[in-house]
């Protein structure tokens, strides 16, 4: 099995850095191909723009992103930072995105590389999405505690909150979505405590392969 990781954070000595970490080690013991964009150390390009098209726009009019990518998509006219990053998705089975605070470098990389064509082809989307074959997986780490995002807390439930990015970016794709792996404010617990959010996390990748999808519908984010 391949798994890419996408990780977004500037500290490799941080908790997102570990929980990188620990993903590599373990998921290469289980004989896994294991594949890391560190998009910071790559210092990847957030930004969608018309340095992403090579050559001839296809209306030089009126520059429109998602119809000049997609028609540069079909032709084989992307840069080279994005036929990369496509390359490891397609090559991957699972996708696993690793952050904090969801940053413009990790949205920016969705933008860019999961292009229509490539990810979707309305109307090729949803369960008939172009990476239909392919899992994502989304852990992080907050800045407030658990309460504050659960039901009728502060923050309002987590799965709100990932509504746009699990179902409005991965499912619209077609990627089968895991349940998302999530390290509460660990910033403001002991050094054991965050020793044990690391052994969670190992224990759960031991036995990933064999976890079901959640159901991905709108019922299951705001039941």
């Amino acid at each position: 099995r391949k798994v890419l990781i996408v990780y977004a954070h500037q500290e490799p000595k941080s908790l997102n850095g570990s929980l990188k970490r620990v993903a590599v080690e373990e998921l290469s013991k289980q004989g896994c191909s294991v594949t890391v964009s560190d998009l910071y150390a790559m210092q990847f390009e957030p930004r969608a723009t018309r340095n992403d098209i090579v050559g001839c726009l296809h209306n030089s009019e009126e520059f429109n992103y998602g119809v000049e990518a997609w028609e540069a998509y079909k032709r084989g006219g992307l840069s080279n930072d994005l036929i990369e990053e496509q390359k490891k998705v397609q090559e991957a089975d699972l996708m696993i995105f690793q952050w904090f605070s969801m940053p413009a470098i990790m949205k920016g990389w969705m933008d860019r590389v999961l292009v229509q064509g490539f990810a979707h082809e309305f109307p090729n989307c949803y369960d008939s999405g172009l990476l239909k074959n392919k899992l994502a997986l989304f852990s992080f780490t907050t800045g407030g505690s658990k309460e504050m995002y659960e039901k009728g807390g502060i923050s309002g439930d987590i799965r709100y909150l990932l509504w746009p990015m699990q179902h409005g970016i991965m499912h619209f794709c077609g990627v089968k979505v895991l349940a998302p792996h999530i390290c509460f404010a660990p910033e403001y617990v002991s050094e054991e405590k965050r020793k044990e959010m690391l052994i969670a996390w190992a224990q759960r990748l031991k036995t990933l392969w064999k976890e079901e999808p959640i159901n991905c519908s709108p019922e299951w984010y705001f039941k």
